[in-house]
């Protein structure tokens, strides 16, 4: 078992969303809203990664899983991972894009989509 290392990764993981959160500030949301516009947030965490808040639900589920390593933890961490590869590209980034346009095509291409420099749209670079 590996709850030392697991505690810590749980507890990162949940301070590291709670910074990524706050850097949103008024664009705070859950899910999309085609007719709600919000500032486009390029400061704090997520100057390097476009989307930190999921990369650090998935350090807490990774931790939890740590710490009660089980068929059970190790599939929730799985669906975790898939649910938020699924929102991020076929929700949140068609979104962003339509709704910030080339400012956000400019931003995924300094910005990694889960971990820094990790995700880039080259083609997206001038």
């Amino acid at each position: 078992m590996c709850g030392g290392p697991g505690l810590i990764l749980a507890l990162a993981g949940i301070a590291v969303t709670w910074v990524a959160q706050t850097n949103m500030g008024a664009s705070w949301r859950v899910g999309v809203d085609a007719a709600e516009r919000t500032e486009l947030v390029t400061d704090g965490l997520f100057a390097h990664v476009r989307n930190p808040v999921f990369t650090a639900m998935t350090i807490t589920a990774t931790g939890l899983a740590l710490m009660v390593p089980n068929p059970i933890a190790v599939t929730a961490l799985a669906a975790l991972v898939l649910a938020v590869q699924l929102q991020v590209r076929v929700v949140e980034e068609p979104y962003l894009r339509v709704s910030h346009g080339a400012a956000y095509t400019a931003y995924t291409s300094r910005a990694g989509r889960f971990l820094p420099g990790i995700g880039l749209r080259a083609a997206d670079r001038a």
